[in-house]
């Protein structure tokens, strides 16, 4: 109440007071009971423009049937995920609406990793409270479209199923369910809609996904990646690298979020978020940004801010070489050049391409200066694409100046972090494919390198730790390569 009103109001009569009293009552319990009227409003401090990751989400169910919102801690993933099944259960989508829709009443399946935190999270957020007291409605599906849930056995006011009223006339069905049972769990049904917040499984991610199959369903997957690059995490990461919204080839697409797009949080509430977490640099990350970290496991535990640098053009003095690993599946090569007045190599060029011919990808090479020597995987010398044929031998013959790579593992991964540690390797940031494997590369609970994802790294591990034999520099007038050292290709 304004200060002008109150002010007046010790000249009301009495039966004005409580007319007032009264209608402030109604107002609160209208506000109370239609929360979803609150949230990604047209105007307003909190209006829907300040959210546009999650808007991008809302918009890609469009498009995509398989959608992760990947967000940090207190960023509103929960809140996007409940709004969306609200619309989609109700039928009442708002005039902006311009993801996925159904026309018709849907059955739907909304899950945690536990029932406790599939009552505490999800049930909360979408009813309120327990049904038959004065808090049930005041989540974000109102109170006056929701029927009567039948109860969950075995655990206290958790509900297995809840009818929601559809603008139809008709009855939506939500399901409240957790994965922590395993994938059994989600067999023998069907579901227009499953929503997941938090992560589950990759096996349970599987079951639940064909639940969707037979009914040209969605499936929405919101949370943290506090696990770090688990299996469902890459999926999405390699499926999504080169995503675009609007196409619907591919059935994935991930939005990632962080403090940043959270204007609901202010900097005094970031800044105690951040003193009462108490956690490491790449744990922080992940509550902050929604970005997965491989932790301790990282082979590269680097901030890219501090290895990153802007492409410019590489002065002609400086020497050049490449490394490069081959394979039919993929084929990867990565290019540096060495000021050696402050010892620091650039790596400023790649090439990361699968199922072409050795001349597709030797043309490539070529492009980018046929003069140039290259370090090579040496197992290539012992496989080949085709019945046995020696792959370095073909690469030669298509002109490449190529010697065998030092394949000792655990020394070049050594030189490579030492480069890295000591500012003395720097990478442009237009290298997509370096920066997306850099990201991955990590070892297993038993210390080993994971072989996945690996190709520019093993490149990139060729070309430092054998950088003296290779690094050469461009032929003046028609004489040889000009190299830092004796010992390397000659032509």
């Amino acid at each position: 109440m304004s200060e002008f009103d109150a002010s007046h109001l010790k000249h009301l009569s009495l039966d004005r007071k409580r007319e007032l009293l009264a209608l402030l009552e109604e107002k609160e319990r209208r506000r109370r009971y239609n929360r979803v009227g609150e949230l990604f409003q047209d105007e307003g401090p909190l209006r829907r423009a300040l959210y546009p990751k999650h808007t991008e989400f809302f918009t890609a169910g469009a498009y995509h049937s398989e959608r992760l919102f990947m967000a940090g801690n207190r960023v509103g993933k929960t809140e996007a995920g409940g709004y969306e099944l609200y619309c989609h259960l109700t039928g009442l989508y708002p005039e902006w609406w311009d993801g996925k829709r159904f026309n018709r009443q849907i059955n739907a399946l909304a899950a945690g990793d536990t029932n406790q935190t599939t009552r505490d999270i999800i049930q909360k957020k979408l009813f309120g409270g327990k049904y038959d007291t004065p808090a049930w409605g005041t989540g974000i599906i109102p109170k006056h479209l929701l029927g009567k849930p039948t109860i969950k056995p075995g655990v206290s006011d958790a509900y297995d199923t809840v009818p929601v009223k559809h603008v139809d006339g008709e009855w939506s069905v939500l399901k409240l369910r957790s994965y922590d049972q395993g994938r059994k769990i989600f067999q023998g049904t069907e579901e227009d809609i499953i929503w997941m917040d938090e992560e589950c499984p990759y096996d349970v991610y599987e079951e639940a996904l064909i639940r969707t199959m037979t009914t040209n369903g969605i499936f929405i997957l919101t949370f943290t990646p506090l696990s770090g690059l688990t299996e469902l995490v890459l999926a999405f990461l390699d499926s999504c690298k080169d995503q675009v919204l609007t196409d619907t080839e591919n059935p994935r697409y991930l939005v990632k979020a962080g403090w940043a797009h959270a204007p609901h949080l202010s900097e005094d509430q970031k800044d105690k978020l951040i003193k009462s977490l108490k956690l490491k640099p790449y744990q922080l990350k992940a509550r902050m940004n929604g970005e997965p970290s491989l932790g301790s496991g990282a082979i590269y535990p680097y901030d890219p801010d501090d290895i990153k640098c802007k492409p410019f053009m590489i002065p002609k003095h400086w020497p050049k070489a490449y490394g490069m690993d081959v394979g039919w599946n993929k084929t990867a090569v990565v290019w540096g050049a060495w000021d050696r007045d402050n010892d620091i190599v650039y790596l400023y060029t790649e090439h990361y391409m699968g199922q072409v011919t050795p001349a597709e990808h030797s043309a490539a090479v070529k492009a980018r200066g046929d003069w140039v020597v290259g370090t090579i995987d040496p197992a290539s010398k012992g496989r080949g694409q085709k019945d046995g044929e020696n792959l370095f031998d073909i690469y030669v013959a298509q002109g490449l100046k190529l010697i065998k790579a030092d394949n000792a593992v655990e020394a070049g991964l050594l030189a490579v972090n030492e480069r890295l540690a000591t500012g003395r390797l720097k990478i442009f940031s237009n290298l997509t494919g370096v920066w997306h494997e850099i990201g991955l590369y990590r070892r297993d609970d038993n210390g080993k390198v994971v072989k996945e994802n690996d190709h520019l790294m093993d490149a990139m591990r060729y070309l430092i730790i054998m950088l003296v034999r290779v690094m050469s520099t461009k032929p003046i007038d028609g004489r040889t390569v000009q190299s830092t050292n004796s010992d390397h290709w000659m032509a």
